[in-house]
């Protein structure tokens, strides 16, 4: 008997009895699905931990005030760190490319009659845009003399552009921070939204000494933190020990004291997330499985249930010529058959929910971009599960059928 032939004697056989091959069909086709989607949301969100990294800036180090302790008891973090730190940290380390100091600040932002509170406002220095990986969309940054003089200039985010300006260009145009006056010199490119939805484009930025002087009134030279960009990624960890190598030193911290800083190297933060990430994916793919085996079990059934519906149709094939092998193989080509349909039924249905699913998570997360990934190779590997499925659980039926005693068949009723 030819392959085709087979093929066409095994669909002809299924869609006798079409809802019971439906329903049989039903349990591969929800584990094809849940194995697909499940895998593809876990790429996604793998996919977008590694973005909003990403985002953060390039090979990124962050290095902040660490606590003291007093009475056994930690304290809250001190103002351990100062811009001086951070600018022997760019030069004194070789495989640090830039640095940059951060000092928070809040406040209303005034502009003719319109009014905003920015999400981010932070003093920076002059290599901030480097070490961040974020590019200016227009203007200019402000550079080290303007940091020495105090200058009352800032750089502003697309947000408060539109909250702002709305149409209006923005340059040189002067905004009130505190009732102090600023000159707007840059406007940064678009940056969008955190995975948790925050709005990374809401920022303001100003030179670190002006935010020190003219806004919180200290004449201090702490910072709240130092982020600093290694020259290449490989170059992460290197440039974490010489960090701090270099801030033990200049801290005076001997060996067996309390670092007053702390330094977390974002790549390992990420590495360690996409780790989290990718199991908590396999474990939701394996606990989708499990609904492929219970598929597996349905056609085992609904095969069982075939060889004895056509204990009578397999005599008559076996007296006019049919060997066993022939009989094995037309039962298993049933299975895979029903396997197969079930299986390209699931990973369609599974794209498509993967598809709306990640839609969903956009709409309600307010502006987090989550990436729409389908999994190509979890719906292959899904497919052909489904046809080892199709296999495994047929052979039995298919076998037993295929030692049917000609004889006893024929007799059959």
């Amino acid at each position: 008997m030819r392959f085709l032939d087979s093929i066409r004697i095994a669909l002809r056989a299924l869609l006798k009895n079409k809802m019971r091959a439906g329903l049989t069909i039903l349990g591969v086709v929800i584990g094809i699905a849940s194995v697909t989607t499940m895998v593809s949301i876990g790429q996604s969100a793998s996919m977008l931990v590694q973005s909003q990294f990403q985002s953060l800036g390039t090979n990124v180090i962050v290095i902040f005030p660490g606590s003291q302790r007093g009475g056994g008891v930690r304290q809250a973090p001190v103002q351990t760190l100062t811009a001086t730190d951070s600018r022997a940290i760019a030069e004194e380390c070789p495989a640090v490319l830039a640095s940059t100091p951060l000092v928070g600040a809040n406040g209303q932002i005034i502009y003719g009659n319109a009014n905003w509170s920015p999400r981010d406002m932070f003093g920076v220095g002059e290599d901030y845009t480097l070490v961040r990986n974020w590019p200016l969309q227009s203007g200019g940054f402000f550079t080290q003399r303007e940091i020495t003089s105090n200058a009352k200039v800032c750089v502003i985010g697309q947000t408060l552009v539109a909250k702002l300006f709305q149409t209006a260009n923005p340059l040189n145009e002067t905004i009130r921070v505190k009732n102090i006056p600023f000159r707007v010199i840059g406007v940064l490119a678009r940056k969008g939204a955190s995975m948790v939805g925050d709005d990374l484009d809401d920022v303001l930025l100003m030179p670190y000494t002006t935010v020190r002087k003219r806004l919180q009134g200290s004449s201090f030279n702490s910072v709240n933190a130092i982020m600093v960009s290694a020259r290449q990624e490989d170059k992460m960890a290197e440039a974490t020990d010489e960090i701090n190598q270099l801030l033990l030193e200049r801290h005076r911290i001997s060996i067996g004291q309390t670092a007053d800083f702390l330094v977390q190297n974002t790549t390992e933060i990420a590495a360690i997330l996409g780790i989290i990430t990718g199991s908590l994916t396999l474990m939701l793919a394996s606990i989708a499985g499990i609904s492929l085996l219970v598929g597996g079990v349905g056609i085992m059934n609904i095969m069982l249930v075939s060889v004895t519906e056509r204990t009578k149709e397999i005599g008559i094939r076996m007296a006019i010529g049919a060997r066993g092998r022939d009989i094995l193989r037309q039962f298993l080509i049933e299975a895979v058959v029903l396997s197969s349909i079930g299986g390209m039924i699931g990973v369609s249905l599974g794209i498509a929910m993967s598809t709306a699913a990640t839609m969903l998570i956009n709409y309600f997360s307010s502006g987090a971009d989550w990436p729409m990934v389908v999994s190509i190779p979890a719906a292959l590997i899904a497919m052909g599960f489904a046809a080892m499925v199709g296999i495994f659980f047929g052979y039995y039926p298919a076998l037993r059928a295929s030692r049917l005693d000609p004889i006893e068949a024929l007799r059959y009723e």
